[in-house]
């Protein structure tokens, strides 16, 4: 416990110890801090603070408050979401693989995995058997950790993966953007599909964000994993856009996983803070994915951001299965034969993508 004494000798004017009153009163609030009326301030253990949030334990701080001033009430988003259907997104949406069938894509799966086993060492991700083995159990060497995950460390990982996701359209946006005015040709609809693709994975970001705030810790990582990755995408794309867009389509297999362990644990009751009736998502989460009234818990939530990402993977695959430079974008065309099925912007069809003779 430390204190601080803060002798006041000097006259004051009344607007001067007002100010002084709410500096004070503000410090306290901030850094969870009380006073008494002699301006002794009694300062928490630094040990009490915590490196990913710095918000307090008991309440969520809006990261992003609503502007106060000027106009403007709200922004609608640029790309509004399409919506899904609340069964479709539990029936039809599940983990998928597909199985490399080139060097290109194998060369995508290995850099993947090199990604997952960092992020998941960034994250500290330990999800583990429900039931810890005993030393009598059969194959009790590789199954004796008992369940560590937490609504904080699931919220760890979260973040981590949107500021990373939402990195690869973007890039992929901006360079079809310049090659198309390097080239004065169309790009045959990639671009905007590819920047839709980049806004809805930050649209993910900033609803974490609503639940917790990054300390300075995860923020460093943050910084860090997007210098390396921004630049390392950039650079891999001018090279082999094919073995890019495979590398996110496994980078999105992942998200699905994730997301659809976490639905798994909300439903098994292991995140309780997450189905208590009075925990209440973000209304920019509710406006955005346009969830219906009774409908807007956590588990809803994380099934619309998982359908999202089962969207992203098809959409990645089935670029990566096309020509690069003169294919059309399948997701945004018309087709001559509506009676067969093709790929639309709605749920996903084909987890692992569709094949280029399926759409082109």
């Amino acid at each position: 416990m430390y204190v601080t004494r803060v002798s006041t000798k000097l006259p004051l004017s009344k607007q001067t110890a007002a100010h002084l009153s709410r500096t004070v009163a503000s410090f306290s609030h901030s850094y969870g801090i009380s006073s008494t009326p002699g301006l002794h301030l009694h300062i928490q253990s630094p040990q009490a603070r915590r490196q990913f949030s710095s918000t307090s334990r008991t309440r969520l701080r809006d990261y992003f408050p609503e502007p106060e001033k000027g106009q403007i009430f709200k922004s609608d988003p640029a790309w509004p979401h399409p919506g899904y259907d609340a069964e479709k997104m539990k029936t039809d949406i599940y983990f998928a693989h597909r199985e490399p069938k080139d060097f290109s894509d194998r060369v995508a799966l290995v850099m993947i995995r090199l990604l997952r086993w960092g992020m998941d060492t960034a994250t500290r991700y330990k999800h583990h058997v429900e039931s810890p083995k005993k030393a009598g159990d059969a194959n009790a060497v590789s199954q004796t950790k008992p369940y560590e995950m937490s609504e904080r460390k699931w919220l760890i990982r979260m973040v981590f993966l949107e500021s990373v996701a939402g990195v690869p359209g973007m890039v992929a946006g901006m360079l079809r953007h310049l090659h198309s005015l390097r080239r004065m040709k169309r790009d045959n609809g990639w671009i905007e599909t590819l920047l839709e693709e980049a806004y809805n994975e930050r649209m993910h970001l900033l609803t974490f964000l609503k639940m917790a705030e990054p300390g300075w810790f995860m923020k460093f990582m943050i910084l860090g994993a997007q210098g390396v990755f921004f630049n390392g995408m950039f650079l891999s794309y001018l090279i082999s856009p094919k073995t890019c867009h495979r590398f996110v389509g496994y980078l999105e297999e992942e998200a699905v996983l994730t997301y659809t362990l976490i639905i798994q644990d909300i439903e098994a009751g292991k995140l309780p803070k997450w189905t208590d009736p009075s925990f209440r998502i973000p209304d920019l989460a509710v406006n955005y994915w346009k969830m219906p009234e009774g409908h807007r818990t956590m588990r809803d939530l994380i099934y619309y951001i998982r359908a999202d990402e089962a969207k992203h993977r098809e959409v990645n695959h089935t670029l990566a299965n096309l020509n690069q430079n003169e294919d059309p974008n399948p997701f945004i065309s018309d087709y001559k034969d509506k009676s067969k099925p093709h790929p639309s912007k709605g749920l996903a069809v084909k987890p692992v993508g569709w094949e280029r003779d399926e759409v082109i």
